[in-house]
């Protein structure tokens, strides 16, 4: 309620009784509103009888399930609700009760493998992985994957199962094992060769051959078949990961056909004109909408599924309550943006960022005057790794007196490298790293250090903490989590995010720097401007943008997933008690109360 400075009645003798009058009839224009309103809503139920009257038990039923809807509707909203692996676990356990949790991605989270005779344990250097390992801990589930491992069939039990996390079991890993050439069709064909620069605005040519695309079928199909072995029941969450498995949740569907399953493509989803390129685009989106949600990083890309699925298929959709009707079934399209943990688990043994930045100073030669500036990511193409190093050549063209005074360390995990786009890349890396440090370097001094190598996760925010600003420079990306960890990473509030506008983390992360990576002049200037910023501004901007990732981490991101996830089986449940053709205005109703609320509840955060 508006607080009224009382030296205002006091100077107009006649304030107060206006006031109140004025308060009263408005007061009584809400309630003529509201009560039109009310009729005007009743009426849309059916003009027959009453909501809720004379409906018996069934009734009853639908009053329960409208009064959970509206308790539990706004937590993920709420801002004042701090997200954690307790928060998950308490989803689970009021809006999902007995509710068994299923992941299934290609990679999986832990690796074994033989090293001298001895089983060495390895945490791939994912995005994906990073993100969804401690859900799944949180929500001691089964996650299903590919097991790749030189020793993980020795790791495993007669169910092909093994315990994970060693040491501090949380969750199962059940290990998937394909063939040679279920691998190359499967993974490095049609996934990387084909849909990977579909999606992607990289100007790589996607290659499509049916042999891949026979192999893709064939191990989302194997996957299926182990996701309904996995499953206790005819009603398990399934959270499917990425472009690996487009087919999975119409597989499941069939066989499962009571559960609730999740699709999450993290990568972008192209606007129709592109995705008409794939020869087998409808079935594509026929394996997709086997899902009950499919979420995406963005708004942006869930439109552009929606403009593939109207183009494709014969469908309704809904877009102010962003869902597709398809086959007799309902899909919801929603965006989630991945986050991180929070705070994240690789940060509890670090060193003070002065220690960190000794060390790594140590190690790479570099005197304690010097600028250091690094980019982490994978080696591929959509990274913009070439497109950052002419931007420093840029910088050093146009700012001469920063050359031996910057170094820039590029850590590039080999990646796919069987496929000839990404040994091409690699050459081209090494060939630019090699000429630009011959030009601008010295004995002592290599302007660009390039580590084409996989490392732990502890090492990468060593590597964090102790650099002066971190470069992303994404040709295109869904998110890109290295920005959140870069933040994440700098409690003492230093450093500079230099952030393109073409990933998706771009869109939360305002106070970065913001750059074109196709323009090599404005990323010098933009370089430039983070070698000049001042403490204090650095600071006030890694402050705000630490306050997102806090707010907006990874247990937010599956919460919100859990929650539609109850929402979806209360509304379930709602169609099946109004199946009786007599109720079906009150089914009706109810189900529009439901798409309402949710709809309310949307604008009220994107406002």
């Amino acid at each position: 309620m508006t607080d009224i400075d009382p030296s205002l009645l006091q100077t107009y003798p006649g304030g107060m009784w206006g006031l109140l009058a004025t308060s009263l009839l408005l007061s009584g224009l809400a309630v003529a509103i509201s009560a039109a309103m009310l009729m005007r809503w009743r009426s849309a139920a059916g003009a027959d009888e009453p909501l809720f009257q004379n409906t018996g038990p069934m009734a009853e039923t639908a009053r329960q399930l409208l009064r959970e809807f509206e308790k539990n509707s706004g937590a993920v909203d709420d801002p004042l609700v701090s997200w954690t692996p307790d928060t998950l676990r308490r989803i689970l356990r009021t809006e999902l009760p007995g509710a068994q949790v299923i992941v299934v991605s290609n990679r999986e989270p832990y690796i074994h493998n033989l090293k001298d005779g001895k089983v060495d344990l390895i945490v791939p250097a994912s995005g994906l992985v990073s993100a969804l390992e401690p859900v799944t801990r949180a929500c001691a589930g089964t996650w299903i994957a590919h097991g790749g491992g030189s020793a993980d069939k020795i790791t495993v039990d007669e169910h092909d199962h093994v315990q994970v996390p060693p040491g501090k079991p949380a969750y199962t890993l059940r290990r998937v094992w394909l063939s040679e050439e279920e691998q190359q069709g499967h993974y490095s064909g049609f996934s990387n060769d084909g849909l990977w620069p579909l999606c992607h605005i990289a100007f790589t040519r996607p290659l499509f051959r049916a042999s891949d695309w026979e192999t893709y079928e064939a191990v989302n199909q194997k996957f299926a078949d182990v996701v309904v072995e996995e499953a206790r029941n005819e009603r398990p969450i399934v959270l499917i990961q990425d472009y690996h498995f487009a087919l999975l949740p119409r597989m499941i569907r069939r066989r499962l056909p009571e559960a609730i399953i999740i699709t999450f493509w993290h990568i972008p989803w192209p606007n129709s004109e592109v995705f008409s390129i794939c020869p087998w685009r409808e079935q594509i989106l026929d394996g997709l909408l086997g899902s009950s949600i499919v979420g995406f990083h963005i708004q942006f890309h869930c439109n552009n599924f929606m403009e593939s699925v109207d183009r494709f298929l014969e469908s309704r959709i809904e877009r102010e309550h962003s869902s597709i009707s398809y086959g007799g079934q309902t899909t919801l399209v929603h965006s989630y943006p991945i986050s991180i943990e929070w705070p994240p688990a690789a940060l509890e043994a670090q060193p003070p960022v002065e220690e960190c930045r000794r060390k790594i100073f140590e190690r790479y030669g570099l005197s304690d005057d010097m600028k250091l500036f690094v980019g982490v990511e994978r080696m591929d193409y959509t990274k913009g790794i070439v497109d950052r190093f002419q931007a420093i050549d840029e910088l050093f063209t146009n700012h001469p007196e920063w050359i031996g005074r910057l170094v820039f360390l590029q850590i590039a995990a080999p990646s796919r490298g069987t496929l000839p786009a990404y040994q091409h890349l690699h050459q081209e890396c090494v060939g630019f790293v090699d000429a630009f440090n011959q030009r601008y370097g010295t004995d002592g001094y290599k302007p660009i250090i390039m580590l084409a190598e996989h490392h732990t996760q502890e090492d990468i925010y060593n590597v964090y903490r102790a650099a002066d600003a971190c470069v992303v420079s994404s040709l295109h990306d869904g998110m890109n989590l290295v920005a959140k960890e870069f933040v994440a990473s700098r409690d003492d509030e230093q450093g500079v995010l230099i952030l393109s506008t073409f990933a998706g983390a771009a869109r939360e992360l305002l106070e970065a720097v913001i750059v074109n990576p196709y323009d090599a002049t404005a990323m010098g200037e933009a370089m430039m401007r983070a070698l000049t910023m001042p403490a204090e501004e650095q600071r006030q901007r890694m402050l705000r943008m630490r306050e997102i990732v806090r707010d907006n981490n990874i247990y937010r991101w599956a919460g919100s997933m859990l929650q539609d996830a109850a929402r979806l089986r209360k509304r379930n449940s709602i169609q099946k008690v109004t199946e009786n053709p007599k109720q079906q205005n009150l089914g009706d109703n109810i189900v529009r109360m439901f798409d309402k609320r949710k709809s309310l509840i949307r604008d009220k955060t994107t406002a």
